[in-house]
């Protein structure tokens, strides 16, 4: 059974006697998140949302990952984990969003990827990622809570496959990977910092490049830079196509994120539309002239 608000401050050792202040903090689709004021300190209290296992997220691999990115500054520092429900107490951190207009400039891509060089060499945590094992288990779960499948699903799925045997050709080693860089997920407070480690896991690094890239609508020549910047030499066709893939891959993924949320979520948002939103991009790239090309120049 979820906990209260209530029942999960009581059960944070660090807060037992003292006079606490909360505030409801909107804005999250999953979770319920408030801050806690206490002595002048402020923290924030995530109260994971309730079946959002189905949505994928080991409240354990979120726990170190954060705990990891936390220790070299990426992320808010972690103040205690309520087990075994999971909840998240972390500190709170005043800073401001950044706009995606802004990430795309130059040097916000050259912050993001230092900071994704930072977590990528960080020591592995047990559990791994893939955007196509994870379409294939959020379709399952959205059948067996009565939600239909669009039509194409089968073709896109096909093609799915076929994306995943072309970057199999060249696979790197797996590293810690956020895996949901969308723009909600940055705050600047004079560093820049990454929030809400659900998804992380080991995976690939391309992955989180192209994430990134297709959240904030990355042109080619952003494309182009971002690789630049990552690898330090200039873009290859390999790399390009391999994140152009990958976009594929995670607009997939995010479709199909808002198909099972639609059959377990009971917060007011449009699920449908997100959904769609993302099945109309992903479809676009596939039926564009370019992804054949891809698929080439990725096993190539």
């Amino acid at each position: 059974m979820p906990l209260s608000l209530e029942q999960a401050l009581e059960r944070v050792p660090h807060w037992h006697g003292a006079a606490l202040t909360t505030s409801f903090l909107s804005g999250g689709i999953t979770n319920l998140n408030y801050r806690v004021d206490m002595d002048g300190e402020a923290y924030v209290l995530r109260l994971a949302g309730e079946d959002s296992e189905l949505l994928g997220i080991v409240r354990e691999a979120e726990y170190a990952a954060h705990l990891a990115a936390a220790g070299i500054g990426l992320a808010p520092d972690v103040l205690y984990f309520i087990r075994p429900e999971g909840y998240l107490v972390t500190r709170f951190v005043e800073g401001r969003a950044l706009p995606p207009e802004e990430i795309r400039r130059p040097k916000t891509i050259v912050r993001v990827v230092e900071a994704m060089h930072a977590y990528h060499a960080l020591p592995p945590i047990a559990w791994p990622f893939s955007p196509f094992r994870t379409v294939e288990a959020y379709a399952g779960t959205a059948r067996r809570h009565g939600v239909a499948l669009p039509g194409p699903f089968p073709a896109w799925h096909a093609d799915l496959q076929t994306i995943e045997a072309a970057l199999a050709v060249h696979a790197g080693a797996p590293r810690l990977c956020h895996n949901d860089l969308l723009n909600a997920n940055f705050l600047d407070d004079g560093r820049l910092r990454i929030l809400d480690w659900e998804y992380a896991g080991m995976g690939d690094v391309f992955f989180d490049l192209a994430n990134f890239a297709v959240h904030h609508d990355f042109t080619e020549q952003n494309d182009r830079f971002l690789l630049e910047q990552y690898f330090a030499e200039p873009a290859t066709p390999r790399r390009l196509a391999r994140l152009s893939l990958l976009k594929i891959a995670s607009d997939f993924r995010e479709a199909m994120w808002g198909m099972v949320q639609l059959g377990i979520s009971k917060l007011d948002f449009d699920f449908a539309e997100y959904a769609d939103k993302h099945f109309r991009r992903m479809e676009a790239r596939l039926q564009g002239p370019a992804f054949r090309r891809w698929l080439e120049e990725a096993g190539s």
